[in-house]
């Protein structure tokens, strides 16, 4: 008897997301963040880059904050030091985001917690773009 295939929850949020807010997202081309974002943007994501420092990134324009963004975001991307976590996971709460996505090294168990209980999905201490290429090559 064939088994079924085990569900992959990453798979399942890449597909169905469109846009993606980056917080942190940097105008310096040799910054992780936008390595990461002009990838996702290459394979057909809305990048909204998320940084009170920078007008434009990625020919898109820059927000402050995701509270002020102007579309529905379906992932929030967070490029920030673990203690500026709690604050975006907040905004995100308050936005009912369905996803937020911490990359490597950026680890907020209290935050995370806290999105799950809101009912985000959270992945935590991970690539989005090494997620993406492994499942979509």
């Amino acid at each position: 008897m064939a088994s079924l295939p085990q569900s992959d929850p990453i798979a399942e949020l890449l597909k169905r997301a469109k846009i993606i807010a980056v917080v942190g997202l940097s105008a310096n081309p040799l910054r992780p963040s936008h390595g990461v974002s002009a990838y996702m943007q290459s394979h057909g994501y809305r990048i909204i880059p998320v940084n009170p420092n920078v007008k434009e990134c990625l020919g898109e324009k820059a927000y402050p904050t995701i509270l002020v963004a102007p579309e529905q975001i379906d992932i929030v991307n967070i490029f920030r030091r673990p203690e500026f976590v709690e604050e975006v996971v907040d905004q995100a709460i308050q936005l009912k985001v369905p996803a937020i996505w911490m990359q490597e090294e950026v680890i907020h168990e209290k935050a995370a917690q806290k999105a799950r209980e809101a009912g985000i999905f959270v992945v935590m201490d991970r690539c989005i773009l090494m997620e993406h290429r492994a499942r979509f090559r």
